[in-house]
């Protein structure tokens, strides 16, 4: 299949709620059919729960969704993209 790429966005948020937030949007707001996955990110070093970030990770197999959308979507929530 030419032109299709596998491309997987992570996006990356302060906290939990934040990132429950986001996945829930995501859908209403660029049609995502398949739920994104959240994955709790630990910063190194640290063991409470509190000092986690949370990763949003969005399938975009069509390659269909704009980085600066997702960049301007993140920083909702005082988050932002992963660059690949």
């Amino acid at each position: 299949m030419a032109g299709v790429s596998d491309v997987r966005h992570v996006l990356v948020l302060p906290d939990r709620d934040a990132a429950e937030e986001a996945a829930e949007e995501l859908g209403e707001r660029f049609g995502i059919t398949e739920e994104p996955q959240l994955v709790r990110d630990a910063l190194a070093g640290e063991d409470d729960a509190e000092d986690a970030q949370w990763l949003v990770v969005v399938e975009d197999p069509d390659g269909r969704l704009a980085a600066a959308e997702l960049d301007e979507f993140a920083a909702r929530w005082e988050g932002w993209r992963e660059a690949p």
